[in-house]
């Protein structure tokens, strides 16, 4: 019996060949697919019809906790928890509450991006079918790989192996699961 199918993967010697052979899989509606480059590719993200990541957007909402988190911590501690005036100072002053704010405003805001980027990748992967491609390690030096998954709605063996060679990939080869 034998493994199922993950997808196709084909081979692109040059940065202009990938771009272009990006363009014309987005072209061609698939969505589950993508580029494997030794190096980034300038534009590649836009060829590919990605949108902006919302990984900022998790860490804005990361910081704005810190800082609520680091005044609400220094209001309660002087307003509520222990109420002394010393000096005549008020319970609570944003200013004294600030140095603790900034602090923990980049302590969260770190900890949201970090675990933010590892959720929107779908991290930790300990195994990707990609990696049992005998020649994979020359995405890491020279080659261009563009992988086209079995999953997708218009995968078709037949029509994704041609739309492939049209873009000019070589060595088009299936992966098993």
């Amino acid at each position: 019996m034998s493994a199922p199918n993950y997808g196709l993967i084909a081979t692109f010697n040059t940065a202009a060949e990938i771009y272009h052979a990006a363009e014309k899989v987005r072209d061609a509606g698939y969505k589950n697919w993508d580029c494997i480059t030794p190096c980034p590719v300038h534009g590649l993200d836009g060829a590919m019809g990605l949108r902006r990541s919302i990984v900022p957007r998790i860490s804005l909402v990361g910081g704005i906790m810190g800082f609520c988190t680091g005044m609400s911590l220094i209001w309660w501690t002087g307003a509520v928890d222990y109420p002394i005036i010393v000096g005549g100072k008020p319970f609570f002053s944003p200013m004294f509450a600030f140095p603790v704010s900034y602090e923990l405003t980049i302590l969260f805001t770190a900890f949201a991006t970090i675990i933010g980027m590892l959720v929107v990748n779908g991290l930790p992967m300990h195994h990707h079918p990609v990696l049992k491609y005998e020649h994979i390690v020359r995405g890491l030096d020279d080659k261009f790989f563009v992988v086209i998954e079995a999953r997708d709605p218009r995968y078709n063996l037949a029509n994704t192996k041609a739309l492939l060679e049209q873009a000019g990939g070589v060595d088009i080869q299936e992966l098993e699961a």
